[in-house]
């Protein structure tokens, strides 16, 4: 399978690593240009290091976290072919213990920063006739984790969010998915599993594997999966051999979601 996207702009929000990064690198890999994003422009230069070619490569630094940081995006890289609203913050924290500003953080970076953007560029990509939108969620969006609730409530809002996105682009050759990692190496998953598995003689891959047995045990993959994996999914759905699929949430969690459907 061939996926060309040579004449495409892609913005990756919170692309400076993990599946953000992938994303990114992929996408360029199969000639679309694209958009890093990140708060810091330190983390910025960082990411554009890791590409093989300059060329096609731009940054954006702004925090899409707030109304101001989406709409600098929107003023420096005002027509783009795909977004990937893949920003998202967590950490573990009992239900009782989440205070309001948190959780309003949480709902201001995880899901405020997708439906700005998306807001933004559906209707110029309606214009076209052609768009792709790509909500990067999780199983925990169906899921939801006892050890950080409010993350798990962003997640279900982000695919709530990406269908009826995608319902208001019906018949426009726009498409809207989600998109529902599992567990994924990233740096912020290895800060999280060391939170949780605190035994320091472990390595970060068998800290991994302890993570899924104790706290995903119902994963059929049994290791956290790379950001490569979650990566090709994504550029799948981005590319003209997906026009076919819209509105949907794709699973990519290892078989941690006990369900067929």
């Amino acid at each position: 399978m061939n996926i060309n996207l040579k004449g495409k702009i892609a913005l990756v929000t919170g692309s400076t690593a993990g599946i953000g990064l992938a994303i990114a690198q992929g996408m360029h890999k199969a000639g679309a240009s694209v958009i890093l994003n990140g708060r810091s422009e330190e983390r910025l230069i960082q990411a554009v290091n890791k590409f093989d070619c300059l060329d096609r490569v731009f940054t954006v630094a702004a925090d899409v976290g707030t109304k101001e940081g989406c709409e600098l995006i929107n003023k420096n890289f005002p027509d783009i072919d795909i977004l990937v609203n893949n920003a998202g913050i967590f950490s573990p924290k009992p239900i009782f213990e989440i205070s309001d500003d948190e959780w309003l953080n949480y709902f201001n970076i995880n899901v405020l920063s997708g439906i700005r953007l998306a807001r933004s560029y559906i209707p110029l990509m309606i214009g076209k006739r052609w768009g792709r939108v790509v909500f990067i969620s999780s199983e925990s969006a169906l899921q939801i984790p006892v050890e950080m609730p409010h993350y798990g409530l962003t997640k279900t809002a982000q695919v709530a969010a990406a269908r009826g996105f995608a319902q208001a682009a019906t018949g426009t050759g726009v498409t809207v998915n989600s998109v529902l990692p599992g567990p994924t190496e990233s740096e912020g998953v290895e800060r999280f599993v060391r939170e949780l598995i605190t035994d320091p003689t472990l390595s970060m891959e068998e800290a991994g594997k302890r993570f899924i047995e104790t706290a995903r045990p119902a994963s059929l993959l049994g290791r956290l999966a790379t950001a490569e994996e979650v990566a090709n999914a994504v550029l799948f759905l981005a590319s003209p051999l997906a026009s076919a699929i819209t509105g949907t949430a794709l699973r990519v969690d290892g078989g941690v979601i006990q369900s067929i459907l």
